[in-house]
């Protein structure tokens, strides 16, 4: 049986609902938890099944850190399920599963094409880093003891049923890699418990504390897809790396002897509050924010299903073709050149088809008649090799 997939159209409101999203956006991102009840066992079918995950752990060679299994009554050693050879021992993990570990398919877009469909989406909706864990978790069972994740995190209930708690929020929007320590933090307070069937979603923001056991007589399936999203401080970062190319200021170095015992820091006080003045007077948003959305940009995989199979032969004559939704690019100058960020690289065209280039990237139909360049046949492949344009 097949099944449309609305987060192709609508990446986030697939999810909490499209009714939801501004309100998501104004008052919850980053601040509390959201819970929806959708009250739709089949709004996620076609994402991932049961089956889907049996195939994958029986019927792949996953290696060490693509699987993992947790189980909150005892400690799991990697030993238990990793073989010599730092491949994933599936017959162990069948036989722990079966004791009650929950099994954990890190990076799960990676072996589900439509995971990996809504990862771009929501990257799209986001502008950050998306990824996704499947967690299979047996009857009368928990995976993991309370803690807080270091991203937020949108948890999709795709099969059976899971009871969660939320707590306190011992620390607010924690770094990246600042991992939970459970000896340094307290869940404090139950603050807040409810049951996702299938169909159901929960935003958790990063730093809240929480836990989660199946409810019911049934294995629960959920995908947790994480946000690994970038800070102000790390565009302040990007700030001031740009101010310095231009601030001989920024450049010089920090005080002969500033790390020799009972150096007197009085005058790099004054000189760090200068150096402040110089980087509130220099630093500019728009350098900073255009290379990191560059850096975003490469980053990402081309989306270029079918780039295979019709390349061997090029666009024709009578074909129309579409900017692909989603796809990220930005079009900049250099040097006179065309050139297009987009996923694994840059391209590059001359100055001359700068609005063939915007045509094709508008989003409206085309044909290669509406090409003015002198190849137009090159510069259409090329889009399409990269995934930024796709045949309608």
């Amino acid at each position: 049986m097949s099944h449309s997939e609305p987060w192709l159209d609508d990446p986030l409101g697939s999810i909490i609902g499209p009714e939801r999203v501004a309100h998501f956006f104004e008052h919850v991102y980053e601040r509390e938890a959201l819970i929806t009840l959708h009250n739709q066992p089949q709004r996620f079918a076609g994402l991932l099944t049961i089956d889907d995950v049996d195939r994958i752990v029986t019927g792949l060679d996953l290696k060490q850190g693509q699987l993992a299994l947790a189980d909150a009554s005892r400690e799991l050693k990697t030993e238990e399920f990793i073989d010599d050879a730092g491949y994933i021992d599936r017959g162990a993990v069948a036989d722990l599963y079966r004791r009650g570990a929950t099994i954990i398919l890190n990076q799960a877009h990676q072996f589900t094409p439509s995971l990996a469909r809504l990862c771009r989406g929501l990257e799209h909706t986001f502008s950050s880093h998306v990824q996704t864990n499947t967690y299979l978790t047996p009857p009368n069972a928990q995976g993991f003891r309370t803690h807080y994740d270091n991203h937020d995190v949108l948890v999709i209930q795709v099969e059976g049923e899971k009871a969660w708690r939320l707590y306190d929020k011992p620390i607010d929007t924690p770094y990246r890699g600042e991992g939970f320590e459970p000896d340094k933090y307290q869940a404090g307070e139950l603050k807040q418990e409810f049951v996702l069937k299938a169909g159901d979603c929960a935003y958790v923001p990063r730093g809240l504390m929480h836990d989660a056991s199946t409810s019911g007589e049934h294995p629960s399936l959920h995908v947790t897809v994480g946000l690994i999203t970038r800070t102000w401080a790390d565009l302040m970062l990007e700030a001031v790396s740009e101010a310095a190319l231009r601030s001989p200021e920024l450049r010089r170095s920090l005080p002969a002897g500033f790390a020799r015992s009972g150096f007197n820091r009085d005058g790099a006080r004054k000189q760090f509050a200068e150096v402040m003045q110089t980087i509130a007077r220099e630093a500019q948003l728009d350098p900073a924010l255009d290379l990191m959305v560059d850096t975003f940009i490469r980053s990402r995989g081309a989306d270029n299903r079918n780039a295979i199979n019709e390349g061997a032969h090029g666009p024709g004559i009578e074909e129309r073709f579409q900017a692909r939704a989603n796809a990220p690019f930005r079009i900049a100058d250099d040097a006179g050149d065309v050139v297009i960020i987009c996923p694994g690289g840059e391209l590059t065209f001359a100055a001359e088809s700068l609005a063939d280039v915007q045509l094709a990237l508008s989003g409206k139909p085309f044909t290669l008649a509406d090409i003015r360049s002198a190849k137009p046949t090159a510069l259409i492949a090329s889009l399409l090799a990269y995934g930024l344009v796709t045949r309608v």
